[in-house]
Protein backbone atom coordinates (compact mmCIF):
# COMPACT_ATOMS: atom_id res chain seq x y z
CA UNK A 1 0.00 0.00 0.00
CA UNK A 2 1.61 3.36 -1.14
CA UNK A 3 0.79 6.27 1.17
CA UNK A 4 1.33 10.05 -0.06
CA UNK A 5 3.86 10.70 2.68
CA UNK A 6 5.81 7.87 0.90
CA UNK A 7 8.15 9.58 -1.63
CA UNK A 8 7.06 9.14 -5.06
CA UNK A 9 3.19 8.22 -3.48
CA UNK A 10 2.07 11.27 -5.30
CA UNK A 11 3.17 10.75 -9.21
CA UNK A 12 1.96 7.49 -8.42
CA UNK A 13 -1.72 9.12 -7.70
CA UNK A 14 -1.26 11.08 -10.75
CA UNK A 15 -1.00 8.59 -12.75
CA UNK A 16 -4.18 7.12 -11.76
CA UNK A 17 -5.80 10.46 -12.06
CA UNK A 18 -6.45 11.55 -16.08
CA UNK A 19 -5.62 15.34 -16.88
CA UNK A 20 -8.31 15.55 -19.55
CA UNK A 21 -12.00 14.20 -18.36
CA UNK A 22 -14.91 13.93 -20.55
CA UNK A 23 -18.17 13.44 -19.49
CA UNK A 24 -21.08 13.99 -21.59
CA UNK A 25 -18.90 15.19 -24.29
CA UNK A 26 -18.17 18.18 -22.86
CA UNK A 27 -14.09 18.68 -21.52
CA UNK A 28 -12.66 19.50 -18.24
CA UNK A 29 -9.63 20.26 -19.28
CA UNK A 30 -7.86 22.44 -16.92
CA UNK A 31 -10.32 20.48 -14.00
CA UNK A 32 -7.54 18.51 -12.47
CA UNK A 33 -4.45 20.59 -13.15
CA UNK A 34 -3.97 21.36 -9.14
CA UNK A 35 -1.78 18.46 -7.21
CA UNK A 36 -3.68 15.41 -7.09
CA UNK A 37 -3.43 15.09 -3.41
CA UNK A 38 -5.73 18.31 -3.48
CA UNK A 39 -8.33 17.27 -6.11
CA UNK A 40 -8.90 13.91 -3.74
CA UNK A 41 -8.22 14.58 -0.26
CA UNK A 42 -9.97 11.43 0.75
CA UNK A 43 -6.88 9.72 -0.78
CA UNK A 44 -4.81 11.40 2.02
CA UNK A 45 -3.91 8.47 3.62
CA UNK A 46 -3.48 5.93 1.14
CA UNK A 47 -3.91 4.87 -2.63
CA UNK A 48 -5.45 1.91 -3.40
CA UNK A 49 -4.76 -1.24 -5.58
CA UNK A 50 -6.04 -4.36 -6.13
CA UNK A 51 -2.85 -7.07 -5.23
CA UNK A 52 -0.97 -8.07 -7.91
CA UNK A 53 -1.36 -11.92 -6.86
CA UNK A 54 -5.14 -11.57 -6.72
CA UNK A 55 -7.56 -11.44 -9.77
CA UNK A 56 -9.84 -8.44 -9.98
CA UNK A 57 -13.44 -9.01 -9.84
CA UNK A 58 -14.93 -7.75 -12.97
CA UNK A 59 -18.34 -8.08 -13.57
CA UNK A 60 -19.13 -4.63 -15.00
CA UNK A 61 -20.44 -4.31 -18.51
CA UNK A 62 -23.34 -5.95 -19.40
CA UNK A 63 -23.18 -8.38 -17.09
CA UNK A 64 -23.67 -6.16 -14.12
CA UNK A 65 -26.22 -3.54 -14.66
CA UNK A 66 -26.51 -2.60 -11.00
CA UNK A 67 -22.94 -1.09 -11.64
CA UNK A 68 -23.82 0.48 -15.10
CA UNK A 69 -26.24 2.25 -13.45
CA UNK A 70 -24.01 3.53 -10.80
CA UNK A 71 -21.70 4.57 -13.27
CA UNK A 72 -24.07 6.20 -15.30
CA UNK A 73 -25.88 8.31 -12.84
CA UNK A 74 -22.34 9.60 -11.29
CA UNK A 75 -21.32 10.45 -14.70
CA UNK A 76 -24.61 12.61 -15.00
CA UNK A 77 -24.19 13.97 -11.07
CA UNK A 78 -20.92 15.17 -12.06
CA UNK A 79 -22.47 17.10 -15.09
CA UNK A 80 -24.67 18.44 -13.13
CA UNK A 81 -22.45 19.04 -10.11
CA UNK A 82 -19.30 20.08 -11.91
CA UNK A 83 -18.16 21.06 -7.69
CA UNK A 84 -18.42 17.20 -6.49
CA UNK A 85 -16.87 16.09 -10.04
CA UNK A 86 -13.79 14.86 -7.97
CA UNK A 87 -15.39 13.07 -5.27
CA UNK A 88 -17.35 11.28 -8.06
CA UNK A 89 -14.32 10.13 -9.88
CA UNK A 90 -12.73 9.17 -6.51
CA UNK A 91 -15.46 6.88 -5.28
CA UNK A 92 -16.90 5.38 -8.31
CA UNK A 93 -15.51 6.59 -11.98
CA UNK A 94 -11.98 5.08 -11.28
CA UNK A 95 -13.16 2.06 -10.01
CA UNK A 96 -13.66 -1.24 -12.26
CA UNK A 97 -16.55 -2.61 -10.23
CA UNK A 98 -19.27 -2.52 -7.41
CA UNK A 99 -17.47 -3.86 -5.25
CA UNK A 100 -14.02 -1.46 -5.46
CA UNK A 101 -16.26 0.91 -5.00
CA UNK A 102 -18.15 -0.25 -2.27
CA UNK A 103 -15.14 -0.68 -0.24
CA UNK A 104 -13.78 2.79 -0.92
CA UNK A 105 -16.79 4.53 -0.09
CA UNK A 106 -16.99 2.57 3.57
CA UNK A 107 -13.42 3.11 4.55
CA UNK A 108 -13.40 6.39 3.96
CA UNK A 109 -16.59 6.92 5.96
CA UNK A 110 -15.17 4.51 8.79
CA UNK A 111 -11.40 5.90 9.11
CA UNK A 112 -10.28 7.26 12.27
CA UNK A 113 -6.45 7.83 13.96
CA UNK A 114 -6.19 4.23 14.41
CA UNK A 115 -8.34 2.20 11.74
CA UNK A 116 -6.66 3.97 8.61
CA UNK A 117 -8.78 4.44 5.49
CA UNK A 118 -5.67 2.68 3.66
CA UNK A 119 -6.09 -0.42 5.84
CA UNK A 120 -9.96 -0.34 5.98
CA UNK A 121 -10.02 -0.74 2.06
CA UNK A 122 -7.58 -3.88 1.93
CA UNK A 123 -10.12 -5.29 4.49
CA UNK A 124 -13.07 -4.75 2.78
CA UNK A 125 -11.94 -5.42 -0.85
CA UNK A 126 -9.90 -8.97 0.17
CA UNK A 127 -13.56 -10.08 2.44
CA UNK A 128 -15.81 -8.91 -0.54
CA UNK A 129 -13.68 -10.03 -3.01
CA UNK A 130 -13.76 -13.69 -1.94
CA UNK A 131 -17.08 -14.39 -0.85
CA UNK A 132 -19.75 -14.57 -3.64
CA UNK A 133 -23.09 -14.55 -1.13
CA UNK A 134 -21.69 -11.12 -0.12
CA UNK A 135 -21.62 -9.69 -4.08
CA UNK A 136 -25.00 -10.60 -4.38
CA UNK A 137 -26.21 -9.19 -1.23
CA UNK A 138 -24.59 -5.92 -1.92
CA UNK A 139 -26.81 -5.78 -5.06
CA UNK A 140 -29.59 -6.88 -3.88
CA UNK A 141 -29.71 -4.38 -0.82
CA UNK A 142 -29.13 -1.34 -3.20
CA UNK A 143 -32.08 -2.79 -5.44
CA UNK A 144 -34.85 -2.71 -2.23
CA UNK A 145 -32.93 1.12 -1.32
CA UNK A 146 -33.96 2.30 -4.46
CA UNK A 147 -36.85 0.42 -5.24
CA UNK A 148 -38.55 1.10 -1.77
CA UNK A 149 -37.17 3.80 -0.12
CA UNK A 150 -38.80 7.15 -2.06
CA UNK A 151 -35.56 9.52 -0.57
CA UNK A 152 -33.54 7.25 -2.42
CA UNK A 153 -33.40 8.82 -6.04
CA UNK A 154 -30.58 6.48 -7.61
CA UNK A 155 -28.40 3.70 -6.97
CA UNK A 156 -25.31 5.57 -6.52
CA UNK A 157 -27.15 8.00 -3.87
CA UNK A 158 -27.63 4.73 -1.93
CA UNK A 159 -23.92 4.01 -2.49
CA UNK A 160 -22.79 7.34 -1.42
CA UNK A 161 -24.73 8.74 1.32
CA UNK A 162 -27.08 6.31 2.77
CA UNK A 163 -25.76 5.18 6.21
CA UNK A 164 -28.68 2.42 6.47
CA UNK A 165 -26.73 1.02 3.14
CA UNK A 166 -23.59 1.54 4.48
CA UNK A 167 -23.66 0.27 7.89
CA UNK A 168 -25.73 -3.31 6.47
CA UNK A 169 -22.79 -3.43 4.32
CA UNK A 170 -20.37 -2.78 7.31
CA UNK A 171 -22.26 -5.47 8.82
CA UNK A 172 -21.71 -8.04 6.08
CA UNK A 173 -18.13 -8.04 6.35
CA UNK A 174 -17.90 -7.79 9.72
CA UNK A 175 -19.71 -11.05 9.86
CA UNK A 176 -17.89 -12.70 7.54
CA UNK A 177 -14.68 -11.85 9.61
CA UNK A 178 -16.56 -12.81 12.69
CA UNK A 179 -17.14 -16.62 10.64
CA UNK A 180 -13.45 -16.52 9.83
CA UNK A 181 -12.65 -16.39 13.87
CA UNK A 182 -11.11 -12.90 13.37
CA UNK A 183 -13.44 -11.97 16.01
CA UNK A 184 -11.74 -8.60 17.73
CA UNK A 185 -11.99 -7.06 14.16
CA UNK A 186 -15.12 -7.99 13.29
CA UNK A 187 -16.07 -6.15 17.00
CA UNK A 188 -13.95 -3.38 15.86
CA UNK A 189 -15.74 -2.45 12.80
CA UNK A 190 -19.21 -2.75 14.97
CA UNK A 191 -17.82 -0.50 17.83
CA UNK A 192 -16.72 2.31 14.60
CA UNK A 193 -19.78 1.63 12.62
CA UNK A 194 -22.20 2.35 16.11
CA UNK A 195 -20.24 5.38 16.42
CA UNK A 196 -20.29 6.81 12.89
CA UNK A 197 -24.09 5.97 11.75
CA UNK A 198 -25.17 5.34 15.53
CA UNK A 199 -26.39 1.55 14.20
CA UNK A 200 -25.35 -1.58 16.16
CA UNK A 201 -25.46 -4.55 14.46
CA UNK A 202 -23.62 -7.40 16.18
CA UNK A 203 -21.44 -9.32 13.81
CA UNK A 204 -22.64 -12.83 14.67
CA UNK A 205 -26.19 -11.97 13.68
CA UNK A 206 -27.50 -13.72 10.46
CA UNK A 207 -29.02 -11.17 7.76
CA UNK A 208 -30.63 -12.06 4.51
CA UNK A 209 -30.36 -10.39 1.41
CA UNK A 210 -32.67 -7.87 -0.01
CA UNK A 211 -32.70 -5.59 3.10
CA UNK A 212 -33.73 -2.26 4.02
CA UNK A 213 -32.72 -0.42 6.68
CA UNK A 214 -34.48 2.76 5.96
CA UNK A 215 -32.63 5.94 7.85
CA UNK A 216 -31.49 3.33 9.95
CA UNK A 217 -30.47 5.58 13.27
CA UNK A 218 -30.57 3.63 16.52
CA UNK A 219 -31.44 0.27 15.36
CA UNK A 220 -29.95 -2.62 16.92
CA UNK A 221 -29.78 -5.71 16.61
CA UNK A 222 -28.78 -8.33 18.57
CA UNK A 223 -25.65 -11.27 18.60
CA UNK A 224 -28.27 -14.07 17.98
CA UNK A 225 -31.00 -12.17 15.97
CA UNK A 226 -31.99 -13.68 12.43
CA UNK A 227 -33.79 -11.63 9.45
CA UNK A 228 -34.88 -13.30 6.73
CA UNK A 229 -34.98 -12.50 3.00
CA UNK A 230 -36.77 -8.71 1.68
CA UNK A 231 -37.52 -7.46 5.11
CA UNK A 232 -37.83 -3.88 5.75
CA UNK A 233 -36.53 -2.19 8.96
CA UNK A 234 -37.23 1.55 10.12
CA UNK A 235 -35.12 3.73 12.39
CA UNK A 236 -35.30 2.76 16.02
CA UNK A 237 -36.12 -0.88 15.87
CA UNK A 238 -34.28 -2.63 18.43
CA UNK A 239 -33.87 -6.86 18.22
CA UNK A 240 -33.03 -7.34 21.85
CA UNK A 241 -33.08 -9.34 24.32
CA UNK A 242 -34.55 -9.58 28.06
CA UNK A 243 -31.93 -9.79 30.40
CA UNK A 244 -28.64 -11.62 30.99
CA UNK A 245 -29.80 -14.63 29.61
CA UNK A 246 -26.72 -16.23 27.41
CA UNK A 247 -27.57 -18.44 24.23
CA UNK A 248 -29.96 -18.24 21.72
CA UNK A 249 -31.97 -15.15 22.72
CA UNK A 250 -33.12 -12.91 20.12
CA UNK A 251 -35.91 -12.60 18.12
CA UNK A 252 -35.77 -14.29 14.35
CA UNK A 253 -37.49 -12.39 11.77
CA UNK A 254 -39.39 -14.30 9.06
CA UNK A 255 -38.78 -13.11 5.10
CA UNK A 256 -40.68 -10.15 3.72
CA UNK A 257 -42.05 -8.58 7.11
CA UNK A 258 -42.13 -4.93 7.55
CA UNK A 259 -41.41 -3.45 10.99
CA UNK A 260 -42.21 -0.05 11.86
CA UNK A 261 -40.03 3.30 13.55
CA UNK A 262 -39.65 2.62 17.02
CA UNK A 263 -40.41 -1.30 17.19
CA UNK A 264 -39.22 -3.57 20.40
CA UNK A 265 -38.83 -6.99 19.95
CA UNK A 266 -37.05 -8.44 23.09
CA UNK A 267 -36.15 -12.60 23.32
CA UNK A 268 -35.57 -15.45 21.10
CA UNK A 269 -39.20 -14.80 19.51
CA UNK A 270 -40.37 -15.84 15.79
CA UNK A 271 -41.68 -12.96 13.98
CA UNK A 272 -43.76 -14.66 11.12
CA UNK A 273 -43.00 -14.23 7.20
CA UNK A 274 -45.08 -11.18 5.47
CA UNK A 275 -46.00 -9.77 8.97
CA UNK A 276 -46.23 -6.06 9.31
CA UNK A 277 -45.62 -4.44 12.54
CA UNK A 278 -46.89 -1.07 13.21
CA UNK A 279 -44.82 1.48 14.81
CA UNK A 280 -43.80 2.15 18.40
CA UNK A 281 -45.11 -1.40 19.15
CA UNK A 282 -43.59 -3.73 21.71
CA UNK A 283 -43.67 -7.30 20.79
CA UNK A 284 -42.84 -10.07 23.31
CA UNK A 285 -44.77 -13.25 21.91
CA UNK A 286 -44.49 -15.03 18.53
CA UNK A 287 -46.24 -13.59 15.83
CA UNK A 288 -48.03 -15.48 13.01
CA UNK A 289 -47.60 -15.37 9.22
CA UNK A 290 -48.89 -12.30 8.01
CA UNK A 291 -49.81 -10.95 11.36
CA UNK A 292 -50.53 -7.03 12.26
CA UNK A 293 -49.67 -6.55 15.27
CA UNK A 294 -50.08 -3.16 17.33
CA UNK A 295 -49.89 -1.72 20.76
CA UNK A 296 -47.73 -2.28 24.12
CA UNK A 297 -47.67 -4.82 24.21
CA UNK A 298 -48.58 -6.08 20.70
CA UNK A 299 -51.46 -7.66 19.71
CA UNK A 300 -52.52 -9.20 16.20
CA UNK A 301 -55.50 -6.68 14.90
CA UNK A 302 -55.65 -8.21 11.23
CA UNK A 303 -54.13 -10.04 8.51
CA UNK A 304 -51.92 -7.96 5.92
CA UNK A 305 -52.97 -9.30 2.47
CA UNK A 306 -49.39 -8.72 0.64
CA UNK A 307 -47.40 -11.91 0.58
CA UNK A 308 -44.24 -8.90 1.04
CA UNK A 309 -45.30 -6.04 2.92
CA UNK A 310 -41.62 -5.33 3.26
CA UNK A 311 -42.17 -4.58 -0.71
CA UNK A 312 -45.26 -2.46 -0.77
CA UNK A 313 -44.41 -0.48 2.42
CA UNK A 314 -47.99 0.37 2.91
CA UNK A 315 -47.65 1.12 7.24
CA UNK A 316 -51.03 2.23 7.11
CA UNK A 317 -52.60 -0.57 5.55
CA UNK A 318 -54.37 -1.21 9.01
CA UNK A 319 -56.68 2.13 8.08
CA UNK A 320 -59.21 0.40 5.93
CA UNK A 321 -59.22 -2.87 8.27
CA UNK A 322 -60.52 -0.53 11.26
CA UNK A 323 -62.93 1.76 8.97
CA UNK A 324 -64.50 -1.39 8.21
CA UNK A 325 -64.59 -2.54 11.81
CA UNK A 326 -66.13 0.82 12.83
CA UNK A 327 -68.55 0.57 9.91
CA UNK A 328 -69.71 -2.96 10.74
CA UNK A 329 -69.84 -2.86 14.49
CA UNK A 330 -71.50 0.68 14.92
CA UNK A 331 -72.78 0.86 17.96
CA UNK A 332 -71.57 -2.33 19.01
CA UNK A 333 -68.40 -4.18 20.45
CA UNK A 334 -65.74 -5.82 18.75
CA UNK A 335 -61.90 -7.89 19.42
CA UNK A 336 -60.76 -6.25 16.05
CA UNK A 337 -59.38 -9.75 15.05
CA UNK A 338 -59.25 -10.37 11.69
CA UNK A 339 -58.15 -13.97 10.56
CA UNK A 340 -56.62 -14.63 7.71
CA UNK A 341 -59.68 -15.32 5.79
CA UNK A 342 -60.98 -11.87 6.02
CA UNK A 343 -63.63 -13.00 9.03
CA UNK A 344 -64.25 -10.54 12.48
CA UNK A 345 -64.02 -12.35 15.77
CA UNK A 346 -66.60 -9.80 17.63
CA UNK A 347 -68.10 -9.72 21.24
Amino acid sequence: MTCLSDEGGASLLSEMVPRRLSIKGESLEGYLECPPERVFPVYARGVWRPPESEPAVSVSGSGDPIWDAVREEAKLEAEKEPILSSFLYASILSHENLEQALGFVLANRLQNATLLAAQLVDIFYDVIVNDKAIQCAIRLDVRAFKDRDPACISYSSALLYLKGYHSLQSYRVAHALWKKGRKVLALALQSRVSEVFGIDIHPAARIGEGILLDHGTGLVIGETAVIGDRVSLMQGVTLGGTGKETGDRHPKVGEGALIGASVTILGNIKIGEGAMIAAGSLVLNDIPPHGMVAGIPAKVIGYVIEKNPSLTMKHDASRDFFEHVAVKFKGGRSTGVQDPGGNIEST
